[in-house]
């Protein structure tokens, strides 16, 4: 008996220290044995991909309760795999890959949805089946790797890696214009890829002139990176182009205005899987990038009150923007993909408001957005494989005919608008209260944004589901299968959790965001929230860029404002 006890306990450690790598890699494993089933037993494929892609999810769930019991380790990165120079020592890049508490939320989101989308593609994908799973298994792979990578020439390949399959399935696998929107997307983001590696080439080159050292492992480059900026051989000015390389790349991922033009063709051409990984993964890593590379390698650049202001002025026309296009459009899918420019303008407000409470209820945005947007593709979805128009004028009194599915989508729609105890109103807060103790304005520009969702998703849901059934074509349609349902389940789970009990979501995000804020401000700023609200004082930057002036000046804050935030003061 203890013998087969020590030899559990020996299993469970070689396990705990190579979880990331059994995550990041079991997509693969299902992928490369598909190889070898043949392309006529289609059923067989489906089962093998969906068997491994709920393996992929339920091989990630172990990491919640070992990552939670390493919360309260001094140690930025966690489950620490591999070393420096130990993959192409002769430019010194590794494998090396880990995760903190922000990509540890957004691990697990991967899995979650990975799966979801490859269990909600059974019935509607009937040509190329064996290719669709192959490339949908690679395309987890590549986006998991970009959340645990810790060596930039490693990310920059795992970045790189998920765009080709990405690129087929809605090429392959996409809508009449598929090919356009596919190639729009290629484009967009490879464009901004260039851009990060010339980026990325000038940190590993100036790191060598520091340190004399050659390397890619980025908590390395957290050292160096922050120095150009008061270098005299670079100074500002190189810094400040320095970070609008790696800027390009991820404002065209998030997408940002004005590079969000890609974002509505991709996502309506795309398979509704493509669109669920789409919006509730791939934009996640514009975002990810910002908060893990843009914030700790240039805080100089991101506290100077001009670059700031840009950067507040473009997520607030985003919020703004893409919500009253949504209200335009007569595709439910095109709404829900302009929704997604709205909600993730949001969520760099956050990143950019420079606060610890802005910058974590981003993060939690970001999983709020997955959860919600990608039940909106599905939902959207459904309705296709059954009528196969997304018109809006063509529905009309479906929650007569199809009522679990009606209750579903409204309790997704009030998710997305953020009404209390759901999810999205935990981030939404969050993000709106860290903004407003930099500056009110910023704040009220974004308050419209809020009310506009409420307008087109509740506008969209009267149209559809309310009345009686006008279309004779609707008369008959069959509500959900358990499958379907099946699909539903942990987003609503999810949903009601974040919304009811959010509190071990920022635990988790605490120790990061602390850190990031250290790194942005030069001191130590509490992400938890009492903690954030008893801090001595507060003070808005002192000037803005004249194109944020009128939507973002800040203002000298009030007595009870001083008490709220360490000093955030903009650098002129």
């Amino acid at each position: 008996m203890g013998s087969f006890e020590a030899h559990s306990s020996k299993l469970e450690a070689n396990m705990q220290n190579h979880i990331l790598s059994i995550i990041l890699f079991t997509p693969l494993v299902g992928a490369l044995v598909l190889l070898f089933v043949p392309k006529e037993n289609k059923n067989a494929i489906r089962w093998i991909a969906n068997l491994f892609s709920l393996g992929g999810f339920l091989v990630s769930l172990p990491l919640v309760p070992w990552f939670w019991a390493q919360i309260s380790s001094p140690d930025r990165f966690k489950f620490v795999e591999g070393a420096a120079n130990n993959w192409i020592p002769s430019i010194g890049a590794g494998y090396v890959i880990g995760i903190d508490g922000i990509s540890f939320l957004l691990i697990m989101l991967t899995t979650l949805l990975g799966w979801i989308s490859i269990l909600s593609s059974w019935t509607a994908i009937e040509n190329r089946v064996k290719e669709y799973y192959v490339w949908f298994l690679i395309l987890q792979t590549g986006m998991l790797g970009v959340f645990m990578a810790l060596d930039f020439f490693l990310f920059f390949v795992f970045w790189e890696a998920m765009l080709v399959p990405m690129y087929l399935l809605i090429g392959i696998w996409g809508g009449p214009r598929k090919l356009y929107a596919a190639i729009k997307f290629f484009l967009y983001t490879l464009a901004g890829s260039v851009l990060m590696l010339l980026g990325i080439l000038f940190l590993y080159f100036h790191h060598h002139s520091v340190t004399q050292v050659f390397t890619f492992s980025i908590p390395e480059l957290y050292k160096t990176a922050p120095q150009i900026y008061s270098d005299p051989a670079y100074g500002p000015t190189v810094a400040t182009l320095l970070f609008f390389a790696f800027f390009f790349a991820f404002a065209i991922k998030v997408p940002m205005f004005p590079f969000h033009t890609w974002l509505p063709d991709a996502h309506v051409e795309a398979p509704t899987a493509g669109s669920v990984i789409l919006a509730g993964v791939l934009l996640k890593m514009g975002t990810y990038g910002f908060i893990r590379f843009s914030l700790p390698f240039f805080p100089d650049v991101l506290t100077h009150t001009k670059i700031r202001g840009w950067m507040i002025a473009l997520s607030l026309i985003a919020i703004l923007y893409g919500a009253l296009v949504s209200l335009m459009q007569k595709d439910m899918k095109k709404l829900v993909a302009y929704s997604s420019v709205s909600h993730l303008g949001f969520c760099t407000l956050g990143i950019f408001a420079l606060t610890p409470l802005a910058l974590s209820g981003s993060v939690l945005q970001q999983i709020n957005h997955g959860i919600s947007t990608g039940a909106l593709f599905l939902i959207v979805g459904i309705l296709y494989e059954r009528r196969h128009t997304r018109e809006i004028a063509e529905y009309g009194g479906i929650s007569n005919v199809m009522p679990v599915y009606a209750t579903i989508t409204l309790i997704m729609f009030l998710s997305s608008m953020g009404l209390p105890l759901l999810n999205g109103f935990v981030g939404e807060y969050y993000i709106m209260l860290g903004t407003f103790m930099v500056s009110w304005r910023w704040a009220a520009w974004a308050v419209p944004g809020v009310v506009l969702a409420a307008a087109y998703l509740l506008w969209l849901y009267q149209r559809v589901f309310f009345g009686t059934v006008t279309n004779p074509k609707n008369e008959k349609l069959n509500d959900l299968t358990p499958r379907e349902v099946l699909t539903f389940v942990p987003l609503l789970i999810m949903a009601f959790w974040i919304g009811l009990y959010p509190k071990p979501f920022f635990k988790i995000l605490e120790q990061p965001v602390n850190q990031i804020m250290a790194d942005v401000h030069g001191v130590r700023v509490d992400a938890n929230i009492n903690a954030a609200l008893q801090t001595e004082k507060m003070t808005a930057p002192v000037a803005t860029t004249a194109v944020a002036n009128n939507l973002a000046a800040p203002i000298q804050p009030t007595v009870a404002q001083t008490k709220k935030l360490q000093s955030m003061k903009g650098k002129n």
